[in-house]
């Protein structure tokens, strides 16, 4: 019986550190996201050099679908 108590020991140990390590890894999570580490800066400076093609894209249906007309 004395072996049964040792071995749920064990386990009430690996919970607490599982616990312990979820929480180190939440807090490094919320810490960066309140620096900016996910902020995306690339993406508004590169969007005007596409942002024409899409309304190109966007125009051509309309005018092939006058040709027919």
């Amino acid at each position: 019986m004395f072996h049964i108590l040792r071995g749920m020991s064990v386990i009430y140990i690996l919970i607490t550190i599982s616990i312990t390590v979820a929480i180190v890894f939440f807090i490094a999570f919320v810490t960066a996201v309140k620096k900016g580490q996910y902020d995306d800066s690339y993406t508004p400076s590169v969007r005007m050099l596409f942002e024409d093609e899409l309304v190109k894209e966007k125009k051509e249906p309309e005018q092939t679908s006058n040709k027919q007309s």
